[in-house]
């Protein structure tokens, strides 16, 4: 028993090995590639992360508590354990590589690229947006001959509806603090993922964002739940 019998996992084919993706919620996923067990922002009101399997690598987006939990992220990190953080997670945290917007590395044999992730039109009450631009990262993996991309807390920046060659994309739509089906689907047209998995969503209606998408040839929708 490894703690996972409950969560669905997805199988996807790479050049270098098959990636396996088990969604455990929020923003919270466990890939499994070449052995290695690769965890994105720990979140201990998704899943008992301490039955799960320890961790190879750990990505978080940025330092909040439902993308970077202390609890959560005790549970399956070991002195072994490589964390790639934005810089005020790393505060937080300490120990691990911390890369900025734009930043390129080879993380444990992956290439790693930080992407930027900020609000445009969703704000506090205080004018603020929920996430200024500079400090969250998305992420960029390569994993054989696959791209894919864990956009972090977004919206439909210039950056992102930029990006080229992205096999598989993880979009956000946790309303209000990132993005409306709309506007996921507006970046899913500019940068065309082979594969769109909208996550984090909240109560988001998601069935609104297959429709949106339903004509776009070549663009697979999955919905798994990630709410």
């Amino acid at each position: 028993m490894t703690g996972l019998e409950s969560f669905t996992t997805d199988l996807l084919h790479t050049s270098a090995g098959d990636l396996s993706i088990t969604f455990l919620g929020h923003a919270s996923l466990l890939m499994v590639f070449n052995g290695k067990n690769i965890f994105v922002d720990p979140f201990g009101k998704v899943a008992d992360y301490s039955s799960l399997p320890k961790a190879d690598i750990i990505f978080s987006t940025h330092e909040h508590f439902d993308h970077l939990d202390p609890q959560a992220l005790a549970a399956i990190r070991t002195p072994q354990t490589i964390m790639v953080l934005n810089p005020a997670g790393a505060n937080q945290v300490g120990g691990g590589i911390t890369m900025q917007n734009g930043d390129k590395q080879t993380v444990a044999g992956l290439q790693v690229e930080a992407i930027p992730a900020y609000n445009l039109v969703h704000k506090r009450e205080d004018g603020q947006p929920f996430h200024p631009k500079g400090v969250g990262n998305g992420y960029i993996l390569t994993f054989g001959d696959k791209r894919l991309y864990l956009a972090g807390d977004t919206e439909n920046i210039p950056e992102m509806k930029a990006l080229k060659k992205i096999d598989i994309a993880f979009l956000p739509m946790n309303l209000p603090y990132t993005m409306t089906p709309e506007m996921v689907a507006d970046a899913a047209k500019s940068f065309r993922p082979a594969i769109l998995y909208p996550y984090h969503f909240g109560a988001t209606d998601v069935s609104r964002l297959v429709d949106l998408l339903k004509a776009e040839k070549g663009i697979e929708v999955r919905i798994r739940k990630l709410a």
